[in-house]
This record gives C-alpha cells, structure tokens and sequence, in this order.
C-alpha cells in the first residue's frame, strides 16, 4: 500500500493555516495540522500551495504518428511537471481516430504509457476533414471522452448540425476549433499586423463566423458546445450573448492569448509567436482577460504544441504554428494575474481544475478532502524561477516564455497517490 505524507503545505481556502496530507491507498487519508505517520515518505511542503491536480481540456501529444515532436510519455511527464494530473488529448495524430479500433489502441496506449490521467478525444469526421460524420456513438463506448476535429475547422454547417445531434445523443462534448478555410486563406498572422510584417493575415472573422453559425446550431440541437482556444473580443460577445440566450456553450482561452498580443510580434519577431489561432490586438486580449474574469470564458487550456527545432526554424511564413504550454501555464498565471491581484488564486483553482472538470463530466478530484482521489500538485508561491530551455519535460521547448521571471512553479505532482514529479 502506497503511503504518502505532505507536510505544511497551504491550501486556496485557507492560506493561513498549515496542513498535512496522509495519502493511503490512492485516496486521501487524513488531513490535519500536524499529523504525525511513522513508516511513510514525507514531503515537507515548506508553505508551499497544494492543489486538486490541474486539469487541462486541450493538448497534443503528437502520438502516434509524430513522436520526433512529443510522446505519451513526454507529454505526460510536461504535464505532470506543470501540475497536471488530468489532459485531454486531441484526435490531429496519425492515423486520426475514426474508428473504434484505432480509438481502442490509443486509449490504451495512453494509460500504458502516461503518468497522469490522459483521456482521449476522438476525430468528428475521417481525417478530420471529411463532410460526413464518424459514428461518434461507438467511439463514445469505445472511450472517446470527447469530438473535435482540432487542427481543422468544421466548414459544412451541415456537417457540424449531424455531428452535434450525434454527439447529443452520445452525450459527449463537441469541442471547435474555429477556422473557416476561406477567411484563413494563407495567413499566418492577425490582419493587424500583416501588412507591416509583409506577410499573409488571418481575418478574425475566421473564428467569429464559425462561431456564430456553431452557437445558433447548438441551441437548435440542445449539444453542449466547446470553444477552444477563443481568441477575438467580437468572440467572447458572442459566446456571452448565447449564455444569456441558454445555449449550452462553455469557452476556453490559452495563457498565451490572456498574457500576449501583436505588440509583441512587433518588439520580438521570435517564430514562437506564431500560433493559431494568431496573437490578436490589444483590444482582443483585454477583451479576453474580461472574459475569462467575469465567467464568459470557463477555462484555461494550454493548446499545448509541441514541434521540433527544424518545424520552428525560419520565418513567420515557414515556421510551424504552435507553442508548448502545460510547464509553464500555472506559474505564468500566478504571476501575471494573481501576484498583480487581477485575478485570485481561487478564481485559477476553478480555471485550471473545477471549471474543465465539471464540463467535460471528469473523475478528476476537485476538493482537498478525506476519501477523495489523491491527485494533488504542489506550487511554490515564494520564490522566483527563471524559465530555461533546457529544464523541460518535454520533448520539445518553442515557447516565447523563454527567459521570463515566474513565481509558482511546481514542487511536486501526486497522480493516483504516486509521486510522478518532484522538483529536485
């Protein structure tokens, strides 16, 4: 029998008082102030935050089909060295998952090879652009925890309307990344920009126009509909206007999007700032960070990408989009949001866990109590930590945080009552 005892840590509800956490068994055992165990390993907390295991709705892991980029393995071991013990991965792998049979092999691949908790979603439509539907039923039996075809948008509205009536009987989430093919065009950054940069842009209205047809689709079919990645102000009064109206929509929004806009493509030029859907204007991102702060937006997921040194090397035309995200999402948030008091750390403990928890109908732990599921993650609040690039977990590093000054990195992740990380 596992036996785990985490000492002096604080908690989000109660910061002023230290406790102490006895795991037994994959489950919390005891909590108190000074618990005193013999025979178990300790990890003394120091004051440090402890958390429900984080939960992120949007990461790819490249595996099967692009493990020179990311691998189960490495993607859970990032995961778990940000403090998250649930991922949600998406269906953009080789072969998609269309069927029950390719499903079946990565479900069980992930939990072969994961050290967190990795759900899989499956493809909405053969190799994620096909106008007809996959039979989202069996892959729901089959383990699909939810249907997207990220990467791609959905261009039939026709398609889109048989897949959110499939997926309500499958009583699944339909999760959209927003792109119409007309819009996007070659683009490679926000319209904003483009012609100062002497590049391609991206027309906002690429995700907007998606995103509008989708919501009025979802409250003719009931579906509980997934922005990911939402990234526009005219998006977020969107998705506001459709809760008001009692469309069953919930958004997410990247620690990308919320800390960084197009002034810093202009001061930086650095490739790892390209993703899509692109940095957006400055009025984009307040509009973003309102609402994520008022609830329009439900969550944060990192829309972790990871790729190889050749796929970022060259320009803003020739690099790949994309950025990593889960090693650095918390302290990220911590210091940009929380330490400035723009955002609390209750309001992140529901970003990061209880929000994507509750939408995506998880087993994943939202409480600190006695008999509940020991995924746990640890975070020290005090001192400062530099990001560098060869510290990380993954496989891969293009992230344009490089160099910054965080507080709030992860001293230690416990998934299923096991230790999978500990920082030394």
């Amino acid at each position: 029998m596992t036996r785990l005892l985490i000492k002096h840590a604080q908690m989000v509800e109660q910061p002023e008082q230290l406790i102490d956490v006895l795991i037994e068994d994959e489950q919390i055992a005891a909590i108190g102030s000074s618990l005193a165990v013999s025979g178990v390993e300790v990890i003394d907390a120091r004051g440090a935050l402890i958390m429900p295991g984080l939960v992120d709705v949007h990461v790819h892991f490249r595996d099967p089909g692009q493990t020179d980029k990311e691998t189960i393995t490495t993607g859970s071991k990032a995961a778990a060295r940000g403090g998250f013990t649930t991922v949600l991965a998406m269906p953009n792998v080789q072969p998609v998952p269309n069927t029950a049979a390719t499903l079946h092999e990565m479900v069980i691949h992930n939990h072969e090879k994961g050290l967190v908790h990795i759900e899989q979603y499956a493809a909405v439509s053969a190799e994620l652009t096909d106008q007809s539907i996959n039979d989202l039923v069996g892959l729901a039996q089959t383990g699909a925890v939810a249907f997207s075809n990220d990467g791609k948008g959905v261009q039939s509205a026709a398609t889109m309307l048989a897949a959110m009536k499939a997926a309500v009987k499958a009583n699944r989430v339909i999760s959209a990344h927003l792109e119409d093919n007309d819009l996007m065009g070659h683009g490679v950054v926000d319209q904003s920009v483009a012609d100062q940069l002497q590049v391609a842009g991206i027309d906002p209205l690429a995700e907007t126009s998606q995103l509008a047809r989708d919501l009025v689709l979802a409250q003719a079919t009931g579906a509980h509909y997934h922005v990911a990645h939402l990234s526009t102000k005219n998006g977020v009064e969107l998705v506001r206007l459709a809760k008001l109206h009692g469309v069953h929509v919930t958004a997410e929004v990247t620690p990308h999007h919320l800390l960084l806009d197009t002034t810093a493509i202009h001061t930086r030029k650095d490739v790892n700032l390209k993703m899509n859907p692109p940095l957006r204007t400055p009025t984009d991102r307040a509009a973003v960070v309102a609402g994520l702060l008022d609830g329009t937006i439900d969550m944060v997921a990192t829309d972790h990408a990871p790729h190889t040194v050749a796929d970022k090397a060259g320009d803003m035309v020739s690099a790949a989009f994309g950025i990593t995200g889960l090693e650095t999402c918390f302290p990220l948030l911590y210091t940009h949001l929380v330490r400035p008091g723009i955002a609390t750390l209750a309001q992140v403990q529901r970003w990061l866990n209880q929000a994507p928890a509750k939408a995506f109908k998880l087993s994943a732990p939202t409480t600190i109590r006695v008999g509940q599921k020991a995924d746990l993650a640890l975070f020290d609040l005090e001192h400062a930590h530099t990001i560098q690039a060869d510290e990380f977990a993954s496989k891969s590093v293009n992230t344009p945080f490089i160099g910054e000054k965080v507080y709030g990195m992860t001293v230690a992740t416990i998934v299923d009552g096991q230790l999978v990380y500990r920082a030394d």
